[in-house]
Protein backbone atom coordinates (compact mmCIF):
# COMPACT_ATOMS: atom_id res chain seq x y z
CA UNK A 1 0.00 0.00 0.00
CA UNK A 2 2.78 2.40 0.94
CA UNK A 3 4.55 1.69 -2.31
CA UNK A 4 1.37 2.42 -4.28
CA UNK A 5 0.90 5.73 -2.44
CA UNK A 6 4.54 6.64 -3.05
CA UNK A 7 4.17 5.87 -6.74
CA UNK A 8 1.05 8.04 -6.92
CA UNK A 9 2.85 10.90 -5.15
CA UNK A 10 5.79 10.63 -7.51
CA UNK A 11 3.46 10.61 -10.46
CA UNK A 12 1.60 13.68 -9.21
CA UNK A 13 4.91 15.43 -8.49
CA UNK A 14 6.12 14.67 -12.02
CA UNK A 15 2.93 16.06 -13.55
CA UNK A 16 3.16 19.21 -11.42
CA UNK A 17 6.82 19.65 -12.38
CA UNK A 18 6.00 19.30 -16.07
CA UNK A 19 3.19 21.87 -15.80
CA UNK A 20 5.38 24.28 -13.81
CA UNK A 21 8.18 23.91 -16.37
CA UNK A 22 5.79 24.62 -19.21
CA UNK A 23 4.40 27.73 -17.50
CA UNK A 24 7.90 29.01 -16.68
CA UNK A 25 9.11 28.35 -20.22
CA UNK A 26 6.14 30.20 -21.65
CA UNK A 27 6.77 33.20 -19.43
CA UNK A 28 10.47 33.28 -20.31
CA UNK A 29 9.80 33.03 -24.04
CA UNK A 30 7.24 35.84 -23.87
CA UNK A 31 9.68 37.97 -21.89
CA UNK A 32 12.50 37.38 -24.35
CA UNK A 33 10.17 38.10 -27.24
CA UNK A 34 9.12 41.33 -25.56
CA UNK A 35 12.73 42.32 -24.84
CA UNK A 36 13.65 42.02 -28.50
CA UNK A 37 10.65 44.09 -29.49
CA UNK A 38 8.63 41.21 -30.93
CA UNK A 39 10.81 41.18 -34.03
CA UNK A 40 11.53 44.95 -34.09
CA UNK A 41 14.81 45.57 -35.88
CA UNK A 42 17.07 48.63 -35.70
CA UNK A 43 19.88 49.51 -38.11
CA UNK A 44 23.25 50.07 -36.39
CA UNK A 45 26.75 50.79 -37.65
CA UNK A 46 28.61 47.57 -38.46
CA UNK A 47 31.93 49.38 -37.96
CA UNK A 48 33.16 52.88 -37.01
CA UNK A 49 31.88 55.27 -39.68
CA UNK A 50 33.45 58.74 -40.08
CA UNK A 51 31.40 61.83 -40.89
CA UNK A 52 30.95 62.50 -44.60
CA UNK A 53 30.67 58.78 -45.49
CA UNK A 54 28.05 57.83 -48.06
CA UNK A 55 26.56 54.69 -46.54
CA UNK A 56 26.55 51.35 -48.32
CA UNK A 57 24.46 48.41 -47.13
CA UNK A 58 27.53 46.56 -45.84
CA UNK A 59 28.38 49.53 -43.57
CA UNK A 60 25.39 48.72 -41.35
CA UNK A 61 23.42 45.79 -39.97
CA UNK A 62 19.95 45.22 -38.48
CA UNK A 63 19.71 43.82 -34.96
CA UNK A 64 16.75 43.09 -32.61
CA UNK A 65 15.85 46.02 -30.36
CA UNK A 66 13.39 46.44 -27.46
CA UNK A 67 10.28 48.29 -28.57
CA UNK A 68 10.22 50.52 -25.50
CA UNK A 69 13.85 51.50 -26.07
CA UNK A 70 13.75 52.15 -29.81
CA UNK A 71 15.34 55.57 -30.46
CA UNK A 72 13.45 58.18 -32.44
CA UNK A 73 14.35 58.32 -36.11
CA UNK A 74 15.72 54.75 -36.23
CA UNK A 75 15.63 52.62 -39.39
CA UNK A 76 14.76 48.93 -39.73
CA UNK A 77 16.56 47.83 -42.91
CA UNK A 78 19.96 48.57 -44.44
CA UNK A 79 18.36 49.57 -47.74
CA UNK A 80 16.65 52.51 -46.01
CA UNK A 81 19.98 54.19 -45.20
CA UNK A 82 22.04 53.16 -48.24
CA UNK A 83 23.13 56.25 -50.18
CA UNK A 84 22.68 58.64 -47.27
CA UNK A 85 25.57 60.78 -46.06
CA UNK A 86 26.66 60.60 -42.41
CA UNK A 87 26.72 64.05 -40.80
CA UNK A 88 28.29 62.94 -37.50
CA UNK A 89 30.67 60.03 -36.79
CA UNK A 90 29.06 56.73 -35.78
CA UNK A 91 30.64 54.20 -33.41
CA UNK A 92 30.34 50.47 -34.10
CA UNK A 93 26.97 49.22 -32.83
CA UNK A 94 25.50 52.74 -32.58
CA UNK A 95 21.97 53.18 -34.04
CA UNK A 96 21.82 55.04 -37.34
CA UNK A 97 19.30 57.85 -36.81
CA UNK A 98 17.56 60.10 -39.31
CA UNK A 99 18.83 63.27 -37.59
CA UNK A 100 22.44 62.21 -38.23
CA UNK A 101 22.04 61.62 -41.95
CA UNK A 102 21.76 63.89 -44.96
CA UNK A 103 19.47 63.05 -47.87
CA UNK A 104 20.38 60.21 -50.22
CA UNK A 105 22.68 61.09 -53.09
CA UNK A 106 20.80 59.44 -55.93
CA UNK A 107 22.15 61.72 -58.63
CA UNK A 108 24.28 64.71 -59.36
CA UNK A 109 21.37 67.00 -58.54
CA UNK A 110 21.21 65.83 -54.93
CA UNK A 111 22.92 68.12 -52.42
CA UNK A 112 23.04 65.84 -49.39
CA UNK A 113 21.14 68.45 -47.38
CA UNK A 114 18.28 67.23 -45.11
CA UNK A 115 14.80 68.55 -45.81
CA UNK A 116 14.16 71.88 -44.08
CA UNK A 117 17.87 72.69 -43.77
CA UNK A 118 20.28 74.83 -45.80
CA UNK A 119 23.95 74.52 -46.73
CA UNK A 120 25.73 77.88 -46.70
CA UNK A 121 29.37 78.61 -47.51
CA UNK A 122 31.17 81.36 -45.63
CA UNK A 123 34.63 82.77 -46.21
CA UNK A 124 36.62 82.67 -42.99
CA UNK A 125 39.46 84.95 -41.96
CA UNK A 126 42.03 84.60 -39.17
CA UNK A 127 41.16 80.90 -38.83
CA UNK A 128 43.89 79.29 -40.93
CA UNK A 129 45.21 77.26 -37.98
CA UNK A 130 41.74 75.88 -37.32
CA UNK A 131 40.98 74.80 -40.88
CA UNK A 132 43.40 71.87 -40.72
CA UNK A 133 41.39 70.48 -37.79
CA UNK A 134 37.95 70.96 -39.34
CA UNK A 135 36.03 68.17 -41.04
CA UNK A 136 32.45 67.16 -41.88
CA UNK A 137 30.31 66.55 -38.81
CA UNK A 138 32.27 68.79 -36.44
CA UNK A 139 30.57 71.75 -34.76
CA UNK A 140 31.67 75.38 -34.72
CA UNK A 141 30.61 78.71 -33.30
CA UNK A 142 30.45 81.51 -35.86
CA UNK A 143 31.93 84.87 -34.89
CA UNK A 144 31.86 88.12 -36.85
CA UNK A 145 34.28 91.01 -36.57
CA UNK A 146 32.92 94.39 -37.63
CA UNK A 147 34.16 97.96 -37.54
CA UNK A 148 31.57 100.66 -36.90
CA UNK A 149 31.99 104.33 -37.81
CA UNK A 150 30.10 105.27 -34.64
CA UNK A 151 32.85 103.69 -32.52
CA UNK A 152 35.67 105.56 -34.30
CA UNK A 153 36.85 102.46 -36.07
CA UNK A 154 36.97 100.34 -32.91
CA UNK A 155 36.41 96.66 -33.94
CA UNK A 156 33.67 94.63 -32.28
CA UNK A 157 33.41 90.87 -32.10
CA UNK A 158 30.13 89.00 -31.67
CA UNK A 159 29.21 85.31 -31.70
CA UNK A 160 26.18 85.06 -33.98
CA UNK A 161 25.62 81.26 -34.13
CA UNK A 162 26.62 78.35 -31.90
CA UNK A 163 27.02 74.62 -32.47
CA UNK A 164 26.70 74.74 -36.27
CA UNK A 165 27.59 71.45 -38.08
CA UNK A 166 30.31 71.54 -40.74
CA UNK A 167 29.49 69.94 -44.10
CA UNK A 168 32.75 70.54 -45.94
CA UNK A 169 35.96 72.56 -45.87
CA UNK A 170 37.77 74.14 -48.81
CA UNK A 171 41.11 75.38 -47.45
CA UNK A 172 42.15 76.81 -50.82
CA UNK A 173 41.58 80.61 -50.91
CA UNK A 174 38.85 81.78 -53.24
CA UNK A 175 37.46 85.26 -54.03
CA UNK A 176 35.00 86.61 -51.49
CA UNK A 177 32.44 89.41 -51.64
CA UNK A 178 34.85 91.54 -49.59
CA UNK A 179 37.41 91.54 -52.38
CA UNK A 180 39.91 89.22 -50.72
CA UNK A 181 40.84 85.59 -51.23
CA UNK A 182 39.77 83.49 -48.24
CA UNK A 183 39.17 79.80 -47.47
CA UNK A 184 35.53 78.68 -47.50
CA UNK A 185 33.66 76.44 -45.08
CA UNK A 186 30.19 75.05 -45.83
CA UNK A 187 27.87 74.91 -42.82
CA UNK A 188 24.50 73.22 -42.28
CA UNK A 189 21.80 75.34 -40.69
CA UNK A 190 18.12 76.28 -40.73
CA UNK A 191 16.74 78.82 -43.24
CA UNK A 192 16.68 81.74 -40.78
CA UNK A 193 20.29 81.21 -39.70
CA UNK A 194 21.26 80.74 -43.35
CA UNK A 195 20.25 84.37 -43.93
CA UNK A 196 22.35 85.44 -40.94
CA UNK A 197 25.39 83.61 -42.32
CA UNK A 198 24.93 85.06 -45.81
CA UNK A 199 24.73 88.59 -44.43
CA UNK A 200 27.77 88.07 -42.22
CA UNK A 201 29.75 86.67 -45.15
CA UNK A 202 28.96 89.69 -47.31
CA UNK A 203 29.52 92.46 -44.76
CA UNK A 204 31.90 91.29 -42.03
CA UNK A 205 34.98 89.25 -41.31
CA UNK A 206 33.90 85.77 -40.26
CA UNK A 207 35.82 83.65 -37.76
CA UNK A 208 35.11 80.11 -36.55
CA UNK A 209 35.60 78.58 -33.11
CA UNK A 210 35.75 74.78 -32.91
CA UNK A 211 33.72 73.19 -30.11
CA UNK A 212 33.36 69.72 -28.62
CA UNK A 213 30.65 67.82 -30.60
CA UNK A 214 28.94 66.84 -27.33
CA UNK A 215 28.88 70.43 -26.04
CA UNK A 216 25.42 71.91 -26.57
CA UNK A 217 25.77 74.82 -24.14
CA UNK A 218 24.84 78.32 -25.28
CA UNK A 219 25.49 81.78 -23.86
CA UNK A 220 24.31 85.34 -24.36
CA UNK A 221 25.58 86.81 -27.61
CA UNK A 222 26.81 90.23 -26.54
CA UNK A 223 29.29 92.24 -28.60
CA UNK A 224 32.82 92.53 -27.27
CA UNK A 225 35.14 95.42 -28.11
CA UNK A 226 38.86 95.76 -27.47
CA UNK A 227 38.27 98.97 -25.53
CA UNK A 228 35.74 97.25 -23.24
CA UNK A 229 38.15 94.36 -22.61
CA UNK A 230 40.98 96.74 -21.72
CA UNK A 231 38.75 98.78 -19.39
CA UNK A 232 37.47 95.61 -17.70
CA UNK A 233 41.04 94.34 -17.32
CA UNK A 234 42.13 97.65 -15.79
CA UNK A 235 39.25 97.65 -13.32
CA UNK A 236 40.07 94.09 -12.28
CA UNK A 237 43.73 95.00 -11.70
CA UNK A 238 42.77 97.94 -9.48
CA UNK A 239 40.39 95.73 -7.49
CA UNK A 240 43.32 93.49 -6.57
Amino acid sequence: MKQNNLAKLLGISLVVAIIATGVFYGLVVNKLSSSTGSGKMVVVAAKPIPAGTVLAENDVQSIPWPVEGTPAGAFQTASQVAGHTVLQPLAQGEPVLEARLASAEKGSGESGVPAGMRAVSVHVSDSSGLLSQLGPGQKVDVQVLITRKSTNGEPELRTILEGVPVLSVNPQPEPSSQGSNLPAVTLLTNPADADVLALADSGARVRLALRNPLDNATRSRTAVSLDAILRASGAASKAR
